[in-house]
């Protein structure tokens, strides 16, 4: 049996490198916060806020999509023969995954993997038709190196997203199909990298589009892996975006409004993002209005979320200006490829910055609505509308700071791998209330993972707040096993999500795998081979992982989950 790590990240495994870095990561968190405000710090560690990457503050950003295009090193390729061009370009995007993913903090995504790679190959002369058999088996390699390599800081695997969908030749679509195709393929026990099909009307939403037959085979690949996930460019967020310019970073990130001329994820980033608890102002809101009615709770709470708003964004802006000034060796691959919208040999690191986004965050909406009103809000139009105007009033919040000092700010949909069980265990010495006893707090503005509410009623509750969580945000579902072969179900479901609002969807499914014999499916024990060594494949926070290197918090969640 695998032996669970205690530790923040479910992509961690123990290693020598892992556990001195572990070690000199605690102190310089501790360096860090004792050298901010005091006020700031006192909040982080009270469990108000929580400031995400603490030991990259000032040094790095978080997530990018990669400017490939711009990036390609055609020249090392001049003078291979195709095949080594292949082979060659494959091993490139592992080596900058490698590089980059000790460069930021977050994930690293590739905006258009088909039609950016499509181009590159047919830039350098690469027919793909008579080599099929080379560029599956390079694909193959790849999707086998970011699922099994835990290199980065010694522990962690790469955070790293495949956007795909919007294939506009048939090269480009041979590359997709067989990323998908490989991913379908590949053992029960690979769950990375993050794919993501970008579904657009005229290109792969309907039958009669050019691609539909790609949305097809992605929805079965997810039907049996839970990957792809959808990214839904009709939604009404994005409906008036360019498609191209969309796309998924890590597990949500939403890169798309800029103040500086470069609309779109391309060559962009989040620079930082701080985690405000919800439930926590909830419950000092009601402490503070005891006989008071929902009205006057519910005004407290805007008061207090507001307060601790101007702190975070006083952080927001602290960090923004340390990682402005900090050293560009530090960023050596970026150096080298030139992988944002600015020459970053050229350009001063706070032009280059300026294009990201800071975002605020927020976790246990859900809570916080029921703790306020006594009732969940999927179950109650007038506690659901306040759970609406609660994220529009944040929203308003973070627009009118972006109008005030001219940077990226963003609301995000905060996926709280840590904090769902961090916050939760710090409120419970402060509060004695029944809602604390789950041990864990609800992703952002999610249902509740035990409402047992139909799958399309639960897009349909969700979807409108997407439109007011700019940073990112994602809808996922809960079913009861994998519904193998059906398409139709899961493309449904993805129609009724776009006219819902959302902008970005996954299906989730419990995957057991037998360790002994490799059987899956939904068990205790193997029903093959009768052993009980069971691997346990589930979604975290927006990517897949093995349950038992969950988090306290999320692993409490996980086995609350309940089907859809």
């Amino acid at each position: 049996m695998l032996k669970q790590n205690k530790n923040d990240n479910a992509s961690n495994r123990k290693s020598y490198v892992g556990k001195v870095y572990n070690i000199g990561e605690k102190e310089i968190k501790k360096s860090i916060l004792d050298s901010l405000n005091p006020e700031w710090a006192k909040k982080h560690k009270e469990g108000y806020i929580h400031i995400h990457d603490l030991d990259a503050y000032g040094l790095t950003y978080n997530c990018l999509t990669f400017d490939i295009l711009n990036a390609f090193p055609y020249s090392k390729y001049e003078g291979l023969s195709e095949i080594e061009k292949i082979i060659s370009t494959f091993d490139f995007i592992k080596e900058l995954v490698a590089k980059m993913g000790n460069e930021q903090s977050g994930g690293m995504s590739f905006a258009n993997f088909d039609n950016d790679f499509a181009t590159i190959f047919t830039n350098m002369n690469v027919n793909y038709k008579d080599k099929k058999d080379i560029f599956a088996a390079s694909i193959r390699s790849l999707i086998i190196f970011c699922n099994n390599m835990h290199t980065r800081m010694g522990q962690t695997s790469y955070y790293v997203t495949f956007n795909i969908g919007l294939a506009n030749n048939d090269f480009a679509r041979f590359l997709a199909f067989t990323l998908i195709d490989e991913f379908y393929k590949s053992g029960s026990l690979v769950y990375k990298p993050n794919i993501v099909f970008k579904v657009h009307k005229g290109i792969s939403r309907n039958k009669e589009d050019n691609n539909y037959d790609l949305l097809e085979k992605a929805l079965l690949c997810t039907a049996k892996k839970m990957i792809p996930t959808y990214l839904l460019c009709d939604c009404e967020a994005d409906k008036n975006i360019d498609p191209s310019k969309l796309s998924i970073m890590g597990c949500r990130t939403r890169v798309v409004d800029d103040l500086y001329g470069k609309q779109g994820a391309i060559g962009r980033s989040n620079i930082d993002n701080i985690s405000i608890n919800l439930p926590r102002l909830a419950l000092e809101s009601v402490r503070d209005c005891q006989s008071a009615d929902i009205k006057e709770r519910y005004e407290t709470l805007k008061e207090k979320w507001k307060h601790i708003a101007e702190l975070t964004k006083d952080i927001l802006l602290d960090r923004f200006e340390k990682t402005c000034n900090s050293d560009k060796d530090l960023f050596p691959t970026n150096l080298e490829y030139n992988l944002w919208c600015e020459d970053f040999n050229t350009t001063d690191l706070k032009e280059i910055f300026k294009h990201g986004t800071l975002s605020i965050g927020f976790i246990g909406l859900t809570e916080t609505v029921e703790i306020i009103t006594g009732k969940k809000y999927w179950k109650d139009n007038d506690a659901y509308k306040l759970a609406l105007d609660f994220v529009k009033f944040m929203r308003n919040y973070v627009d009118s700071q972006k109008e005030k000092y001219h940077l990226n700010f963003s609301l995000l949909a905060t996926s709280g791998e840590l904090i769902s069980g961090r916050f939760v265990k710090i409120d419970k010495k402060i509060f004695d209330c029944e809602i604390l006893k789950k041990d864990y707090y609800t992703n952002s503005f999610h249902v509740d993972v035990d409402s047992k509410i139909p799958a399309y009623r639960k897009i349909q509750y969700e979807g409108p707040f997407h439109i007011y969580a700019n940073g990112g945000c994602i809808t996922y579902v809960e079913l009861a096993e994998a519904p193998l072969g059906n398409a139709v179900g899961l493309d449904e479901l993805v129609e009724i999500a776009i006219e819902s609002g959302v902008h970005y969807l996954g299906f989730n499914f419990p995957k057991d795998v037998c360790a002994d014999c490799g059987t899956t499916g939904t068990f205790d024990y193997c029903p093959e081979c009768g052993s009980h060594n069971i691997t346990r494949i589930r979604r975290v926070s927006g990517y897949l992982e093995i349950q038992d290197f969950f988090t306290s918090g999320k692993m409490k969640e996980s086995q609350n989950r309940k089907t859809n």
